[in-house]
């Protein structure tokens, strides 16, 4: 099974088309503090490509909880990681905190910001901010021929009105497509 196949199936529910690169995930996981976290909650893990990049640095005490809302590719990731650390939730990301159930130290993100309706947006957004710790990162990813577009353009400006610090990754080029991460702290 691919994320291709799944985006034909389920293109409300699946956002990409193809799956991240390493070196995307990469960029989203490095300097977000994933080595001295003890909870990480990663939303919308699809084939689990971040995952994989969040377990490779998670400390061997700390919990990755994964939030997928296709239930398809929520049941096959739990199939293919034996990692304890990780526990796989088919379920929204609008209600993490009920997941969760306590604070989180950072949220990696793979879901379609630009894609969504903005009241959905903003209602996940609240959950991420509601249950990350102060000084907590936040991260997700951008393509870069899209970054220019109204919905990107409004959805780096709801990140920087959310969180006190927003920076940006250099652009991956080795991602198809070209993709950039939003690093962002609480």
């Amino acid at each position: 099974m691919s994320i291709t196949t799944e985006f034909l199936r389920r293109p409300l529910m699946t956002g990409a088309v193809a799956a991240s690169s390493r070196r995307l995930a990469f960029a989203m996981t490095e300097g977000i503090g994933l080595e001295r976290a003890r909870l990480v909650v990663e939303l919308g893990p699809g084939t689990g490509i971040f995952t994989d990049a969040i377990l490779a640095r998670l400390a061997p005490g700390a919990r990755l909880v994964a939030v997928e809302l296709n239930p398809v590719l929520a049941a096959r990731l739990a199939a293919t990681r034996r990692d304890t650390r990780l526990t796989v939730v088919a379920g929204s990301a609008a209600g993490l905190a009920a997941i969760v159930g306590e604070p989180v130290d950072a949220v990696v993100s793979g879901l379609p910001w630009t894609v969504m309706p903005k009241q959905r947006r903003a209602q996940i957004l609240d959950a991420v901010t509601d249950v990350l710790e102060p000084g907590g990162r936040f991260t997700t990813f951008a393509y870069l021929h899209a970054a220019w577009t109204p919905p990107a353009r409004d959805f780096t400006a709801e990140l920087a009105g959310r969180f006190h610090r927003l920076e940006r990754s250099p652009v991956v080029w080795g991602n198809l497509p070209p993709a950039f991460a939003h690093r962002a702290t609480r």
